[in-house]
């Protein structure tokens, strides 16, 4: 059996966000506890970078919410202080899309609660997070990150109506697990 990880719904939800199906910056979001360059530093530095572009400059911005280790300097990127609770809920929905560059990641809840927040998500393909993200934005690799970056923008109204129906919610997974432990009772 494979109960999957979700997030409170009471906190995490996408209430008071303002949806537009198109925008004219797009602003890029992630965040995490931990400073650990596989939470996603390749990704985040390779987005700073293309912020040095001008076309990406008025398309995007990006913030990372967060610890970030002492030697990462973003040239182009906003950096805020950790958040949790309704105070991150709040941070995220001030975004438009949440990415995740996080490497060999077997759950994590940044990318579901950007989710249940209404954000349509930007996935590395690593780990345990396509499991979770697929089919609510656009998965990407090492190599064709602008590309899939760029679909997302095209498409970012469709995806942002498919994230209302976006599964993993701490609700689901505690009734999924009261139904495991009650048959393993029932059974034993």
């Amino acid at each position: 059996i494979v109960i999957m990880a979700g997030a409170d719904k009471g906190i995490f939800n996408d209430k008071g966000r303002k949806k537009e199906s198109k925008r004219e910056k797009y602003k890029i979001v992630t965040h995490h506890w931990g400073n650990n360059w596989n939470k996603g530093f390749e990704t985040y530095l390779k987005l700073d970078e293309l912020l040095n572009n001008e076309s990406y400059k008025n398309k995007i911005s990006f913030t990372y919410v967060g610890n970030i280790p002492k030697n990462i300097k973003f040239q182009n990127s906003k950096v805020v202080e950790p958040l949790s609770g309704e105070a991150l809920a709040n941070e995220i929905k001030k975004h438009d899309i949440y990415l995740t560059g996080s490497i060999n990641e077997p759950s994590g809840n940044h990318h579901i609660e950007g989710a249940q927040c209404g954000l349509p998500l930007l996935f590395i393909e690593s780990g345990g997070i396509p499991e979770y993200c697929n089919g609510f934005g656009e998965m990407f690799n090492s190599t064709n990150f602008e590309e899939k970056l760029n679909k997302l923008i095209n498409k970012y109204g469709d995806y942002e109506k498919l994230l209302n129906n976006y599964p993993n919610s701490s609700d689901k997974m505690c009734k999924e697990y009261e139904e495991l432990f009650t048959y393993m009772y029932e059974n034993s």
